[in-house]
């Protein structure tokens, strides 16, 4: 009798979750992945080209520190804009993307300040590589933070026309992970430049 009943069940395999990514949010993530890449094989040059001496060895301005501690407190606001979205407090994601923008500007000033540094203390773009690697590495992530601080006022835009709330988040997780990307990516680069400056 038992045979005869699990003989007639038939047993049906549920269909397999698969792994769902909004497509903007996929182009993005294989965008970081792809400046990973660049900032990978930059990163490998640079010891390589180093290790072939005529290498002048000179200490990172103090303005770079500064930078740096630019970038992580916008890191902390921009947090605090994605926390205050899903809770459906746009005033507080006004004004925390607000200063986030700010942040990202002032790092950019700072990086010219940099520049700025590192040229009266002799180290230029064209002569030793070290300098002009230095210049590529900032330059090509200011370039990038650029395009980070435009998504950050689309978004700002967005939250003043009411687009940005609970039940919207993609656009704003979307500029949240780019710009944490673009914070991590420089703390990359300041310690590496730090260890093999």
């Amino acid at each position: 009798m038992e045979d005869k009943i699990t003989g007639n069940l038939k047993l049906v395999e549920e269909p397999k979750k698969t792994l769902a990514m909004h497509p903007r949010k996929f182009g993005l993530w294989l965008f970081m992945v792809t400046v990973v890449m660049i900032f990978a094989a930059l990163t490998s040059a640079y010891i390589v080209r180093q290790g072939e001496g005529n290498w002048t060895q000179f200490d990172l301005p103090m303005s770079m520190w500064v930078s740096s501690v630019l970038i992580l407190i916008s890191s902390v606001t921009m947090h605090w804009a994605l926390v205050s979205a899903k809770s459906n407090d746009l005033e507080k994601v006004k004004l925390a993307i607000s200063i986030t923008s700010a942040l990202g500007v002032a790092f950019l000033i700072s990086q010219l300040v940099v520049w700025s540094d590192l040229v009266a203390d002799n180290i230029y773009f064209v002569g030793n590589p070290s300098g002009s690697f230095l210049y590529v590495l900032s330059g090509v992530h200011g370039l990038h933070l650029v395009s980070g601080v435009i998504f950050l006022i689309i978004v700002l835009i967005s939250t003043f026309r009411y687009k940005v709330h609970s039940k919207n988040l993609t656009q704003i997780q979307m500029c949240a992970s780019y710009w944490h990307f673009l914070d991590v990516l420089w703390i990359y680069l300041f310690v590496f430049l730090l260890i093999y400056h």
